[in-house]
């Protein structure tokens, strides 16, 4: 039986290895929040495995009605994360993708089946691995060097809806000393990115944007936070071409640099 979104999630005790799952879009355009996310479970203590034959989610021909190219890609990786360890991903929607839509995608194949539900219950977004198997205490780990921000929060509709994590992401934000969340009018919207959406439809897209940036400039924030790269790569290019003062950040790098980065 595939996870179901809707029935409290059991969490198990910290484990001393895990896998990463960095995404196509970390490791083409922010390699560095990636790198900060190992290191911000190397300091834990966690022992973190790269499977180098990891590629994308999927995601992209799921949500654009290929099943048959999005079952290909996850075939192939099936067997990348073997042993018995949480799989860590730096995205909400890819981490929904895999927890939720790998088991559909192979519920009549007998051998991909169990692997794709035995996996999917493995997967793990990082904001959600902080604080619910590590319970991270950020309270004492405050960079005393650094000035005080005010950010506001932003959650992909996947990791919003379908791994529940907007509450880790506050819950993370909130616990950094020095550092003030600011809710936004616009806050629970789509950034207009959504995959192949934003290619599709492009002018629907920028407007869901701009209504996006210019919601979160209205509170007078220092910058944007999410830890989906996709929507950081829509909302953070958009503003640049725009001229708005919304400088964006992934939650591993910001995480990292706000407690003062030391392994």
């Amino acid at each position: 039986m595939q996870p179901d979104p809707r029935q409290p999630r059991h969490y198990p005790s910290p484990p001393p290895q895990v896998y990463l799952f960095a995404t196509c879009l970390v490791d083409l355009f922010v390699p560095q929040a990636g790198l900060d996310a190992v290191r911000l479970l190397e300091r834990e203590g966690l022992l973190v495995h790269y499977p180098r034959g990891q590629s994308c989610c999927g995601q992209p021909a799921y949500s654009s009605g290929n099943p048959e190219q999005a079952r290909a890609v996850a075939r192939a990786q099936l067997d990348l994360f073997a042993q018995p360890w949480p799989v860590i991903v730096p995205s909400g929607s890819c981490a929904g993708m895999m927890r939720h839509h790998w088991p559909q995608l192979f519920q009549d194949d007998p051998v991909a089946g169990p692997k794709a539900i035995e996996l999917a219950e493995r997967v793990y977004e990082l904001s959600e691995f902080l604080v619910c198997v590590l319970q991270l205490d950020l309270a004492g780990m405050g960079a005393a060097a650094q000035a005080d921000e005010n950010v506001v929060l932003h959650t992909s509709c996947g990791a919003r809806r379908e791994m529940g994590t907007r509450t880790h992401g506050m819950a993370l934000v909130d616990a950094l000393p020095g550092v003030t969340r600011i809710e936004h009018q616009r806050e629970s919207e789509c950034c207009g990115f959504g995959g192949t959406f934003s290619l599709k439809h492009p002018d629907i897209s920028g407007a869901m944007v701009s209504d996006k940036i210019a919601s979160a400039c209205a509170t007078g924030c220092d910058r944007l936070v999410s830890a989906d790269c996709g929507c950081l790569l829509n909302i953070g290019h958009a503003a640049q071409h725009q001229g708005a003062p919304l400088p964006v950040e992934h939650m591993a790098s910001f995480l990292w640099r706000r407690t003062g980065g030391a392994a």
